[in-house]
């Protein structure tokens, strides 16, 4: 299976940073065989909504088959799921926090739901790392002031991935879990509205002509130049690799399955 266009995202679980292109907020790399285009940047995550609407409906009209990499988890620890909704399915998991996220371009309630969601389990956790000035019932701000996580603190592909982080903290430098939280109801409505064209990477088989992959830029991206920032630096870089990559090394990664939890594009086959 051929991809034409490979587009990758640096995600942002924040609020709205400003029309100046800047550091943790969405970048978003575009490359095809012959061409790779200046990353863009969005301040927010309804801007990026618009645009890559609009995108993946001229990707399809083109009749290009288009590979999205998104860099945050498509899956939470094993057990987590089924705790939330009853099913292990993590497309059931997606809806739940599509149902539950309220998100303008100032202001959202990732950790409220966090620390709902630590209500539901015994002592406290898994969640941490409230930033907001406000303190949340149930939420600490401290991974040290946890009492109890009855699930895994990482996925398996992130015990592989040396210096990734764990979905469970929501803040600080680095960390991912308000990036899961507020994207996976994006990646949900983005399914919605181009139904039966999506595949979900390694939860779907790649028979669609999109497909959305879970990255990590790390692997794929050096230093990024002094005048560039870093995460456009990633987004680009990680764009231009795979699109040179080889069809071969490509299939050999996607062949994976990691029905649970996900899996991180080229970290290799589970143990």
């Amino acid at each position: 299976m051929n991809w034409d266009s490979f587009v990758m995202v640096d995600w942002s679980g924040g609020n709205d940073r400003g029309p100046t292109p800047t550091k943790d907020a969405i970048w978003v790399g575009i490359s095809r065989s012959d061409t790779s285009e200046d990353p863009r940047y969005f301040r927010n995550r309804q801007s990026f909504f618009s645009w890559i609407t609009d995108f993946l409906d001229a990707e399809l009209t083109a009749k290009r088959r288009t590979l999205v990499g998104f860099d945050f988890p498509f899956g939470y620890p094993a057990g987590f799921g089924r705790h939330l909704t009853g099913t292990d399915d993590p497309l059931t998991l997606w809806q739940w926090f599509t149902d539950r996220v309220e998100d303008s371009p100032k202001a959202n309630n990732r950790f409220d739901i966090a620390g709902q969601i630590n209500r539901t389990l015994p002592g406290v956790g898994p969640f941490w790392a409230n930033g907001l000035k406000r303190d949340i019932a149930d939420l600490p701000r401290k991974g040290l002031a946890r009492t109890q996580n009855p699930f895994p603190e990482k996925r398996m592909v992130e015990t592989r991935a040396k210096g990734s982080f764990t979905c469970w903290q929501l803040a600080g430098a680095g960390a991912v879990g308000s990036q899961v939280i507020m994207g996976l109801p994006i990646l949900h409505r983005l399914r919605q509205i181009f139904a039966n064209k999506i595949s979900i990477w390694p939860f779907d088989q790649l028979t669609r002509p999109i497909a959305f992959v879970e990255i990590w830029p790390t692997l794929f991206a050096g230093p990024a130049p002094a005048d560039m920032i870093k995460d456009a630096h990633q987004v680009k870089a990680t764009a231009q690799a795979l699109a040179q990559k080889s069809v071969t090394t490509l299939h050999a990664d996607l062949q994976i399955t990691s029905p649970v939890e996900g899996w991180i594009l080229g970290i290799g086959q589970p143990n």
